[in-house]
């Protein structure tokens, strides 16, 4: 009796599990249909990409459940749960397209709502075509953080300018959708591969403490004098950031916020330190001591976003180029609630490693099928990265009178282009397999998420609008 309530007490646990998720999933969409009939506007964008975050979100939970219990039902349900995401991200596409009367191409909003739903379209036919059952676990993440940033930027159809009215915009952005999707899948299948190559999870560690120690790093380039962060202030009754003059933004200071952002920045530090230091001393106790450190910084992370959140979403701030209190709000500021919300999910995607990765690695395929699967992943993302540049440039040739002019955006994707084509010709000439392969697909989606968001949100220039 005792041997029969061991074996039947994971899967209880798990059907509570699912229980609960399950009751969370309907009680949010009851409220969502409540709202819409409050009102008088049951089918809307906004409610379609509300549904879309709700399933989305479930289907990262599923997954991530899974990495805590290792029952494999939590793949299955999250794969319903990605499926169900997708429909309403598809209904939220057409919306946008017969609301806008043209392919939603024209924005950041609507290329982030076309990325997310090309993602999750790759990753569903992935998942079944190659059997990468838990590819989700990686690319749903991403789904999320695209639609959270969604809610925040501003949504309004607004008439094309002359630059945008021509049909070389839907053939060019839909080239660099479908690339940029397809390199966010081989991003997944590279990490994969590396889990299945031995890597030592101690590295994973060292890297996922270095990405998050980057993301706080570039967030202190705001820290403001006596420990403040500055932000951009922003106008509720325009809906758009506040500028001092053209392309010269308004920023106030959130007092005492860059303080505790110094603070996270060592707290998640701490963990790449102690691993460095028990590789060189050979001291296998520091490697202990930073897995508990990561929890403590998790923690911060937790508490930092919490803070943020709270003090960025209102509230009147001094700012230092301008006299009086401004405004200030979440969607002033949607690429540093990307970059908490991404550091917490890469973290917490280290723990589901740390704690099952017996049980991932023996739902994915071998190492050998992952690094094929990547190879043939980039082989279509690469033709579409050539395709997507030859018509921004002939777009632009007969928008400008110039083929190519240096812009920003241009520049990264250039960029881009070299570090896959460097990619597929170390690997067809020199035959690279294994490690080397892999970490150069994961240097590529890092230039592709630079120039799909830092370059917009950071460099301007003429595709300021994208």
């Amino acid at each position: 009796m005792a041997r029969e309530r061991v074996a039947t007490h994971p899967g209880a646990r798990g059907n509570t599990l699912l229980v609960l998720l399950s009751l969370t999933v309907v009680t949010l969409l009851f409220v969502a249909f409540l709202g819409n009939v409050k009102s008088g506007n049951l089918v809307s964008e906004a409610s379609l990409l509300y549904v879309t975050l709700i399933f989305y979100g479930a289907a990262t939970a599923l997954y991530l459940a899974f990495g805590v219990t290792g029952l494999e039902r939590y793949v299955r349900f999250a794969l319903g749960s990605t499926w169900l995401g997708f429909l309403a991200n598809t209904l939220a596409f057409a919306h946008r397209w017969w609301t806008a009367g043209h392919p939603p191409f024209s924005s950041i909003y609507e290329m982030l709502l076309s990325f997310v739903w090309t993602l999750a379209a790759l990753t569903l036919v992935a998942e079944r075509r190659f059997a990468v059952r838990v590819l989700g676990t990686v690319t749903m993440p991403l789904a999320v953080v695209g639609v959270v940033l969604m809610q925040l930027l501003p949504s309004e159809v607004r008439p094309l300018v002359p630059a945008l009215q021509s049909t070389w915009l839907h053939v060019h952005v839909t080239f660099a959708m479908l690339a940029y999707a397809a390199c966010a899948v081989s991003f997944a299948l590279a990490l994969m591969f590396l889990i299945q190559d031995r890597m030592h999870t101690d590295t994973f560690l060292a890297v996922t403490s270095a990405l998050s120690t980057g993301i706080y790093l570039g967030m202190l380039t705001r820290f403001a004098p006596a420990g403040g962060l500055r932000v951009i202030a922003w106008d509720f009754t325009e809906r758009r950031e506040v500028f001092l003059a053209p392309q010269v933004r308004l920023f106030v200071v959130i007092p005492d916020l860059g303080w505790l952002f110094l603070a996270v920045t060592v707290a998640v530090a701490a963990p790449l330190a102690l691993y460095v230091w028990s590789r060189w001393r050979k001291d296998e106790r520091a490697l202990n001591w930073a897995n508990s450190a990561f929890y403590l910084g998790l923690l911060f992370q937790a508490l930092a976003l919490t803070a943020f959140v709270l003090r960025a979403r209102g509230g009147n701030y001094a700012s230092l180029e301008a006299e009086g209190l401004y405004p200030t709000s979440l969607s002033a500021s949607p690429f540093l609630l990307a970059g908490l919300v991404g550091g917490i999910f890469a973290s917490v995607l280290y723990l589901m490693l740390y704690w099952r990765r017996h049980d991932l690695e023996r739902l994915l395929p071998s190492a050998d099928a992952l690094d094929r699967l990547t190879y043939k992943t980039i082989g279509i993302a690469f033709p579409l990265l050539t395709l997507m540049i030859a018509a921004g440039a002939y777009w632009a040739n007969r928008t400008w009178g110039a083929y190519w002019s240096w812009d920003q955006k241009e520049t990264w994707a250039a960029i881009t282009w070299l570090v896959y084509a460097g990619y597929l010709h170390m690997r067809i000439t020199r035959g690279w397999r294994g490690r080397r392969a892999a970490y150069f697909a994961i240097l590529g989606f890092a230039v592709v998420i630079f120039t799909f968001f830092g370059v917009t949100y950071l460099l301007g220039g003429l595709h300021a609008y994208a």
